[in-house]
C-alpha cells in the first residue's frame, strides 16, 4: 500500500500557522504586557537567526551526527534484542518465566531512574544508547510477542500438512503476521528513543551531544539557542522517523516477495 505524498501547500500551512501564532503570543507579550520576551520567549526570527548562526560551524553538524549516531544504534539495539527475547519467551515457557518479568520491569521503571543508574555503570558517552535501547526493548518485545501469538493456527496447521521445514515456516507464515505488529512497535519505540536519548544527554553531558547543548543554554540563559536547539531535536526526530519507516517498507516489501 502506497503512502499518499502531502502537498507543499499540506506541510507549509500548519508551520505557517503556528509560526504566526507563536509571533503572535511574543507580540502580546511586548506590547500588551510590556515585558521583554529574549528570556523567556524569543521570536520566530531570532531563533531562525540563531540556528543559522549555529548551522555555520563544524561543531553543530558534529553535535547532531553525535547524537543521532547514538540513539539510532541505541534504537536498532532494543529492537533486535527485544526481537530476540520475544521469539525465546514465545517458543519456551522456561524462557518466558525467566525473561518476561525482567522486561517488565523494564517497562515500568521510571526513564530517569534508568538513567541515573546507568550513568553510575557505563561511560558518559554510551549512556544514551544504552537508555534509547532500553525504552525501546519492551515494546518491541511486546509488540512481537503479539504478533507471534495472533499466527493464525490453520496456517500452521497448513505448513506442518505440507512438511514445511523450520526457516520456511517463518519465512512465510510468522514473518507476514508478527510484520505489523513490529512495525506498530518500532514505530511507537522511536519517539520513545528519541526523548529518552536526548534526556539522557541532558542528565549525563557528553561532549558532543545536542542534549549538552539544551543543558549549557539553560544554564547561561541563553533562551533563543535553546529554542534552536530544540528545533534540530525536532527535524532529526523526523528524519529518524523517515530512515525507519523506509526501513521497515523494505523489509516488509522482502517479506511478501
Amino acid at each position: 500500500m502506497k503512502r499518499k505524498r502531502r502537498s507543499p501547500a499540506g506541510v507549509l500551512l500548519p508551520l505557517v500557522f503556528w509560526l504566526l501564532v507563536w509571533q503572535g503570543a511574543v507580540w502580546y507579550l511586548e506590547r500588551v504586557k510590556g515585558m521583554g520576551t529574549d528570556l523567556i520567549l524569543p521570536a520566530p526570527l531570532l531563533v531562525g537567526r540563531t540556528l543559522l548562526e549555529l548551522m555555520g560551524t563544524l561543531t553543530f553538524w558534529q553535535t547532531a551526527a553525535a547524537t543521532l549516531a547514538r540513539i539510532f544504534g541505541g534504537l536498532l539495539s532494543g529492537v533486535l534484542l527485544g526481537t530476540a527475547i520475544a521469539v525465546c519467551t514465545s517458543a519456551s515457557s522456561v524462557a518466558d518465566r525467566l525473561l518476561s518479568p525482567a522486561v517488565r520491569v523494564i517497562r515500568a521503571t521510571p526513564v530517569a531512574s534508568f538513567i541515573l543508574l546507568i550513568i553510575l555503570w557505563a561511560p558518559t558517552g554510551r549512556v544514551p544508547a544504552i537508555v534509547a535501547a532500553l525504552m525501546v526493548l519492551p515494546v518491541v518485545w511486546g509488540s512481537v510477542s503479539r504478533g507471534i501469538a495472533q499466527t493464525d493456527p490453520l496456517l500452521l496447521e497448513m505448513g506442518r500438512a505440507y512438511r514445511f521445514g523450520r526457516w520456511r515456516t517463518v519465512r512465510l507464515i510468522y514473518a507476514p503476521s508478527v510484520l505489523p505488529y513490529f512495525a506498530s512497535g518500532c514505530h511507537t519505540a522511536m519517539g520513545l528513543a528519541w526523548k529518552a536519548g536526548v534526556a539522557a544527554e541532558v542528565l549525563c553531558v557528553p561532549k558532543l551531544a545536542i542534549g549538552t547543548q539544551v543543558y549549557f543554554s539553560k544554564i547561561y540563559l541563553e533562551t533563543p539557542s535553546l529554542f534552536a536547539w530544540t528545533i534540530v531535536v525536532v527535524a532529526l526526530s523526523f528524519l529518524l522517523e523517515r530512515v525507519m519507516g523506509g526501513l521497515l517498507r523494505r523489509l516488509e516489501g522482502g517479506v511478501r516477495t
